[in-house]
């Protein structure tokens, strides 16, 4: 399955080092596929949904510097299915839950930036 907006290890540095040692070592697989590549698929969906905008196929013609807020939104999403995946892991459970709330707000206010008409025309450059 391929990935678009980001790659699998930004989703595991966002994890953390207490991030499911099986899932980032790939060993456990949803069929064929890796857990975090089908989260990465699921973030950039949502991504695309919830800004209206098909940026999987405009994202070629984009400037790397345009690509990261969709970078940076995708990690975080699939970096909170991963971290909800095993929290056990973690140092304590409220230490993941933390994780998952920066995780969260920080998707949430790309998402937000994503939706707006303006930021999508003129800093995205996607009708």
């Amino acid at each position: 399955m391929t990935t678009t907006f980001c790659v699998s290890g930004a989703v595991l540095v966002k994890a953390g080092v207490n991030v499911n040692a099986a899932v980032a070592d790939g060993s456990v697989l949803i069929g064929t596929t890796s857990p975090v590549d089908s989260w990465i698929n699921q973030a950039e969906n949502t991504i695309n949904a919830n800004s209206r905008i098909n940026f999987i196929s405009t994202y070629v013609t984009l400037s790397d510097n345009k690509k990261k807020i969709l970078e940076d939104v995708c990690s975080s999403l699939a970096a909170i299915y991963a971290i909800n995946y095993d929290m056990s892991g973690y140092t304590s459970r409220v230490e993941a839950e933390d994780m998952v709330n920066l995780l969260r707000d920080s998707a949430l206010r790309g998402l937000g930036l994503l939706r707006d008409k303006k930021t999508s025309q003129d800093f995205v450059n996607v009708a």
